[in-house]
């Protein structure tokens, strides 16, 4: 091993090792079940903020969004991320809140399956089962994309087996959840939100001071036809540009936003900070962040071909993006190669990696753990079981799931292709039945049925039928999808009998309290 790789894997280390401890002294606080899942409804306004943008973001900040920029410039990530950044402060500015107080006014819900069928009153059962396998369906390829990105880093650094670095990830993440449940997992994703920041401006700088600053990575990009425009994207294939689909093409990727309306991960933050106050403050940190962050992410894409055409970084575009998304890992390769401190710098940014990955994973399968736990084990099957126990359940759980992310990411594969799939399952599935909920009164149980199911359904059909048939139906699954949930939701709840009193009553107390903050 290189003096790079032991600097590089010193400051890995040590960063795991950080983890881990955190997940330890986070074990204690778990008294019972419901602390294990939302952390007592405790966070902070920062720690909520940012382990909720940093839960989001994922391996996809560091990697799949660089390597969709190197390969085929700014256009697509630059729809993308601006549709992220919209869904995420309007998520902030009309979900948090509502969510908080409703949350506990329909019986103090801890999970999102558990707060449709208190909200609906749905003695069924049947949305939370629903809403359970569709996070059980839906979580595994995306955690399956983490330990991808994991073996992926591990693999390139120190040239092991791919499969058996991603293995040894998997085992970390999955222990300190275990151990820490949603405080471990909201901590250490605070934690690692300032890390993947520090990764960021470290490749940045040292990237334009490898290439000659921001005006030699401008003049190369204008060399690139269509490498600039917003409204095409660079073929690596020919050397052109090539459209992105017009307006339509675009509109699909803004869809994006739409996604964070339905995510498990990042709506239970929302449900666990302390005082629903601290929201605004919450929000104004993690919409900065994300814009700022998915900004910086593009450039060092556009840094990193520059680096290639000078020659400085070897071609990644061989393989499409399963080569591209090396392309952060590269660029600290080489900066590792200039002296012992900055190979404990590039340690960072590899551990910033390892951050992006590692805070979706953890509230990932926790999402999935307290679905199988707590809504379908208790909330379907009503087994009566202790508190204790409940915990057991959820930490075995939680293992199980881990090992089927191991399986499906046995093989490397395109993390933004891997993530893509899954936004589009939650954002569709989740997002219209959520936003009906907390906004429209009349809204019952099975329009929140139909609208779950269609939603979800219709990404599958979209993607592996329709737009397989090109033209303007190759488009993001997730706004044909997402369109489907929301109109079956208001018309089955139409044609169906009204809301009973009490879920009226509830209502219109959580709307109260949302106005009163």
């Amino acid at each position: 091993m290189t003096q790079e790789q032991i600097c590089i894997l010193i400051s890995i280390v040590v960063y795991l090792g950080l983890m881990i401890y955190l997940g330890v002294r986070c074990a204690d606080k778990n008294k019972d079940a419901h602390d294990f899942y939302l952390g007592g409804r405790q966070l902070g306004p920062l720690v909520t903020a940012m382990s909720a943008e940093a839960s989001d973001m994922s391996s996809w900040l560091l990697m799949g969004l660089p390597g969709v920029a190197y390969l085929a410039g700014i256009c697509e990530p630059i729809w993308t991320a601006l549709g992220l950044g919209i869904g995420t402060y309007f998520n902030w500015l009309i979900v948090s809140k509502r969510l908080r107080h409703y949350s506990v006014v329909c019986g103090n819900a801890v999970t999102v399956p558990e707060f449709f069928e208190k909200r609906f009153k749905d003695k069924t059962h049947l949305l939370t089962a629903i809403a359970a396998i569709v996070i059980v369906v839906f979580f595994v390829p995306y955690t399956a994309s983490g330990f991808n990105a994991c073996g992926t880093l591990f693999s390139s650094l120190f040239g092991v087996d791919y499969f058996t670095a991603m293995v040894i990830s998997a085992v970390v993440i999955v222990g300190y959840t275990a151990l820490g449940g949603f405080l471990a997992a909201s901590t250490t994703d605070f934690v690692q939100s300032i890390v993947m920041s520090i990764a960021l401006i470290c490749v940045l700088c040292f990237g334009f001071s490898v290439v000659g600053g921001p005006s030699a990575v401008l003049d190369q990009a204008n060399a690139m036809e269509g490498y600039l425009s917003l409204a095409n994207s660079f073929d690596v294939t020919t050397g052109a540009a090539k459209s992105y689909g017009g307006v339509l093409g675009i509109v699909s990727t803004l869809a994006w936003g739409l996604g964070y309306f339905g995510m498990p991960h990042i709506l239970l933050r929302f449900m666990a900070i302390r005082d629903p106050k601290e929201l605004k403050t919450a929000r104004r940190v993690g919409t900065a962040w994300v814009f700022i962050a998915m900004g910086v992410a593009i450039i060092i894409g556009m840094v990193a071909m520059t680096m290639t055409k000078q020659g400085a970084l070897q071609d990644l575009t061989g393989n499409g993006s399963t080569s591209s998304q090396r392309a952060i890992i590269e660029v600290a390769n080489l900066l590792a190669s200039h002296g012992i401190v900055p190979a404990l710098i590039a340690g960072v940014v590899m551990a910033g990696i390892l951050a992006c990955t590692m805070s979706t994973c953890d509230s990932q399968l926790l999402a999935a753990a307290s679905s199988v736990s707590q809504d379908i084990l208790q909330g379907v099957f009503g087994m009566k079981i202790s508190q204790k126990t409940n915990l057991i359940i959820a930490r075995v759980t939680l293992v199980v799931i881990g090992i089927l992310g191991i399986w499906q990411a046995r093989e490397e594969g395109s993390v933004f292709a891997i993530v893509s799939f899954a936004w589009a399952g939650f954002g569709a599935s989740f997002g219209p039945v959520m936003l009906c909920a907390l906004f429209w009164k009349r809204a019952n149980r099975w329009g929140a049925l139909a609208g779950m199911i269609g939603g979800g359904v219709m990404v599958f059909v979209w993607k592996y039928l329709i737009a397989p048939m090109g033209g303007i139906l190759a488009i993001y699954e997730l706004l044909p999808a997402f369109i489907v949930g929301l109109v079956l939701c208001v018309v089955v709840s139409l044609v169906t009998g009204e809301p009973e009193q009490v879920i009226v009553d509830e209502f219109e107390k959580a709307k109260a309290l949302d106005k009163a903050d």
